[in-house]
């Protein structure tokens, strides 16, 4: 139910000091779907869902993470001063294009909220990545480096550690909740049966 869109920006600060106090910015960007009932509505997903991998899904996680980075060369060194991240999820999710009845309303809200929480546990995953990132970055440094060129290697590297960790957190997540009888799968049986 995620997918991840990761791009990495290196931009040379003048002199910003390391700093936790970032926010990411989250976006909902809705896709329409149709339907009176419960069933029409969760056809209409399926018709009309994000295509994700090989097939379509009820929603999904993606973010935008760019990064502010001050490089200091220091005596042939060079230490990562100041790493500052640029995060924004995307989160796509169904809605319907027009009024539904009062029961399947009900059915529907119970479900979006609920999708909607599961999405927000991948921006979690992704945030204490990021976090990770951040820990890892601020102070990092690779002696006789002038130009700065190993110790971005070094941070690539890890990066990419951190980045197959936080995918493999989110499908172990989605594992748990589509498997029968896991939170996803209760959302849409509710649905489905409720409306």
């Amino acid at each position: 139910m995620r997918t991840g869109l990761l791009i990495f920006a290196v931009i040379a600060l003048a002199a910003a000091p390391a700093r936790a106090d970032w926010q990411a910015v989250e976006r909902v960007e809705p896709y329409a779907i149709s339907g009176q009932s419960g069933i029409a509505l969760y056809r209409s997903i399926g018709e009309n869902g994000p295509k994700v991998g090989i097939g379509r899904v009820v929603a999904y996680t993606t973010f935008d993470l760019k990064w502010s980075r001050d490089y200091r060369e220091e005596a042939g060194a060079c230490r990562l001063a100041a790493a500052r991240p640029h995060l924004i999820f995307i989160y796509k999710l169904p809605k319907p294009s027009g009024p539904l009845p009062a029961a399947t309303k009900r059915s529907w809200d119970t479900f979006i909220d609920g999708i909607a929480a599961h999405e927000r546990v991948h921006g979690e995953i992704i945030v204490d990545m990021v976090k990770k990132i951040e820990a890892f970055s601020v102070g990092l440094a690779v002696a006789n480096d002038p130009g700065c060129r190993k110790v971005r290697q070094v941070l690539k590297k890890r990066l990419v550690q951190l980045s197959q960790e936080q995918r493999a957190r989110s499908r172990e997540f989605d594992r748990v909740e589509m498997s029968e009888g896991g939170n996803v799968h209760r959302l849409i049986l509710g649905l489905v049966n409720g409306g």
